[in-house]
């Protein structure tokens, strides 16, 4: 038995292309017509009218929510990770002010840090819990501790 012959259970590279350049020779691949109808249809516009707008922007804002609920139970950093980068793909960012001005209307204190430097009085020390805003809008303020100067 040649050693060609031989059953391996594997089919070399260069027989392959030798049975696909006889099939192609006797058969061709041109002579297929093409299919009568396909399966794919243009999408038709989803949003036509106010309340379909207003229904999109509310099933958007509830998928949004359900995603901030899922990433605060999260175990995994890199499920954390994933879900804030598609947050972020829609305008969703998280909020980390670490080294920002306190600020009450986006921030939350969630304590102090005594400080002897008057030029951090008044900035975050660190993020306790992320916060979101989706574009402009504020969704979940971060709860942040603050430096705060030391009173002698």
């Amino acid at each position: 038995m040649d050693a060609d012959e031989t059953p391996t259970g594997q089919i070399p590279a260069l027989s392959i292309a030798q049975i696909i350049e006889e099939a192609d020779a006797e058969k061709g691949t041109d002579g297929a017509k093409p299919a009568s109808d396909t399966d794919v249809h243009p999408l038709q516009p989803v949003i036509t009218s106010p309340v379909g707008l207003e229904r999109a922007l509310a099933d958007r804002d509830a998928l949004i929510q359900m995603c901030l609920y899922a990433l605060d139970r999260a175990r995994s950093g890199g499920v954390v990770e994933r879900l804030e980068e598609g947050l972020a793909a829609i305008g969703v960012q998280a909020l980390r002010p670490d080294g920002e001005r306190f600020d009450p209307a986006w921030h939350e204190a969630g304590g102090a840090l005594p400080t002897e430097d008057p030029a951090l009085d008044g900035v975050v020390a660190e993020t306790e819990v992320t916060g979101f805003a989706d574009h402009d809008r504020l969704l979940r303020a971060p709860i942040v501790i603050v430096y705060a100067k030391k009173t002698p």
